[in-house]
């Protein structure tokens, strides 16, 4: 399946997903049919704050790259939470999502250490980060890139790094940590950094939402699972 047929049809599946994770449950399990795989729709939880990375349509002005934000928010609910698992950056997308290249294939569990891309799903930007600092905390920011069509370029491109010892596989339920493969950071929240009038102004577009953040070092602020989802498997 090509990105393009699973981007173009994201809208329509939008209203499937929303309706399965209202009753969906996931549990890890011993085997790799606890793992998280290729292709499949997921919301990440961070474990410090209990918020689910988020994007939106929406920037802050002057602030930072100027690309489209993201952020950590309370509401699992929303549609703004889901992001599609893909293989890592690989320039090869015009011609296949899954080239003998990519770093995983379709349907396929996970593997700790493995880089991935999350494009996501409503506005099919992908979870980017570089060396501008971000809005609150001045640490590294964390965007969502690209033009609408889920490509980009390595920015994009971030590792799974389990936690649990002798981990084989990225499980779902389990915590990981995302490394960013450029710049060396690991993706970041915490609700010390939430969005409010008095820091971002009457008519924030974020209100009440945390910050997402590149962070040198792996803590309690770095730490997520994958809280609920729509997997796939062969």
């Amino acid at each position: 399946m090509g990105m393009m047929n699973v981007l173009s049809n994201s809208n329509s599946m939008l209203r499937f997903f929303l309706l399965v994770l209202s009753v969906l449950s996931v549990r890890s399990n011993d085997d790799d049919e606890g793992a998280v795989t290729c292709g499949s729709v997921i919301k990440i939880q961070s474990i410090e704050s209990g918020y689910y990375l988020n994007s939106e349509e929406k920037t802050l002005g002057g602030n930072g790259s100027g690309q489209q934000l993201v952020t950590f928010q309370k509401d699992r609910a929303t549609q703004n939470t889901l992001w599609l698992v893909r293989p890592a950056h690989h320039g090869m997308e015009d011609k296949s999502e899954y080239p003998d290249v990519a770093s995983c294939g379709l349907a396929e569990p996970i593997m700790c250490n493995t880089p991935i891309r999350l494009t996501h799903l409503d506005t099919k930007r992908n979870l980017h980060s570089h060396g501008v600092k971000s809005p609150m905390s001045r640490q590294q920011e964390v965007s969502a890139y690209g033009v609408g069509d889920g490509k980009g370029d390595g920015g994009d491109d971030w590792i799974i790094r389990c936690i649990a010892p002798n981990s084989k596989y990225w499980k779902r339920g389990e915590s990981f940590h995302l490394f960013h493969r450029d710049t060396a950071k690991f993706l970041g929240t915490t609700k010390t950094v939430e969005f409010t009038r008095d820091n971002c102004g009457q008519n924030c577009p974020i209100m009440g939402h945390l910050e997402a953040f590149g962070r040198g070092t792996n803590d309690k602020y770095t730490t997520f699972k994958v809280e609920q989802g729509v997997h796939i498997a062969k």
